[in-house]
């Protein structure tokens, strides 16, 4: 949870309890969701593209990184016992062990990691804003590529030809967006 010390958006504009802290949680889980409903494949790759890694990066950039990871794992859980929340409304255990698997571990990961940063201040300016979105980015790539090998049997280089390259474009698109609207929100709040 983020706590009073927390030095993040949540702790700036939520009220600082847990009911808050659980709905926003929530909140970001459901986002999460939203956005693996604008997907799109580009044979021969197995893996959608969507605007999910958006939301999971802002979610750890908005509540921290207890948070964040939370909402992530809220998200991942509801999806594999039923809701249908993964790309294209799929859901179930089968997905976590599927191609995509490895990028939905690596979300909670990465919302933990970008939150760690952002508690550190790396939200506040474009620069640092904008590398913790990308470390964020490779955080979820690494998981990935992990779970391209290991659940789907494919060797790192294919792994990474087909679970990498065709996305680094429309991911740093993504992380340019997140890492523009965090010290952008700062600078509206009128603290840098």
């Amino acid at each position: 949870m983020v706590t009073t010390t927390s030095d993040v958006l949540a702790a700036r504009v939520l009220p600082r309890n847990r009911v808050a802290i659980l709905l926003a949680m929530l909140g970001f889980a459901a986002l999460t969701a939203l956005a693996a409903q604008v997907s799109f494949y580009v044979p021969p790759i197995e893996v959608p593209f969507t605007l999910q890694t958006l939301v999971v990066l802002l979610a750890g950039g908005v509540l921290g990184s207890a948070a964040g990871a939370g909402s992530q794992l809220l998200y991942v859980a509801a999806g594999a016992v039923g809701a249908p929340v993964f790309a294209e409304g799929s859901a179930g255990f089968r997905v976590l062990v599927g191609p995509t698997g490895g990028y939905l571990v690596g979300f909670v990961v990465a919302a933990w990691v970008v939150g760690r940063l952002a508690e550190r201040r790396n939200d506040r300016r474009l620069l640092t804003s904008l590398s913790t979105f990308v470390v964020g980015n490779l955080v979820i790539y690494a998981f990935g590529v992990a779970g391209l090998m290991g659940l789907a049997g494919l060797d790192l280089g294919t792994a990474v030809a087909h679970g990498v390259v065709p996305f680094v474009f429309w991911d740093l698109a993504k992380a340019l967006a997140a890492g523009a609207a965090l010290p952008l929100a700062w600078r509206i709040g009128g603290d840098r």
